[in-house]
């Protein structure tokens, strides 16, 4: 886990990170980020999934019941607010209609634009590694 810290006494975590490949179309990123804010006393756990395109309502769906008990824990243990913040975007840059008011809660710059490109570019690299691998 690697943790960051900034000046104005806030912590920014990256917990987990990893990628599987359960087929050549099945391809599934998993990112969790926790921002705490120990000024406002606020939590934020941010997941960042790319799915297959046809699950992306889904995933957004599972990410808020995965993380629900997750975010009761944190707020009994370090006394702060949970939000759960799920940014899904589809292996072809499908997006759900509530990512640009959760890109909003995020702290920092994010585009749409820029997470539409980098899962499309991911996507076309993993197609592009694999169908070297048959031929």
């Amino acid at each position: 886990m690697q943790i960051y810290r900034s000046d104005n006494d806030e912590q920014l975590s990256v917990c987990q990170g990893e990628q599987l490949h359960a087929m050549i179309i099945t391809i599934i990123i998993i990112i969790i980020i926790i921002f705490k804010n120990k000024k406002v006393k606020t939590c934020t756990l941010i997941d960042v999934a790319i799915p297959a395109d046809r699950n992306v309502v889904q995933k957004e769906a599972e990410k808020k019941l995965k993380y629900k008990s997750s975010c009761i824990e944190i707020q009994r243990m370090w006394n702060l607010k949970c939000t759960i913040l799920p940014v899904i975007i589809g292996a072809t840059g499908i997006v759900t209609r509530s990512l640009r008011k959760n890109l909003e809660a995020v702290p920092g710059k994010n585009s749409i634009d820029s997470l539409q490109k980098t899962a499309i570019l991911g996507t076309s690299h993993i197609i592009q590694k694999v169908l070297q691998c048959e031929a």
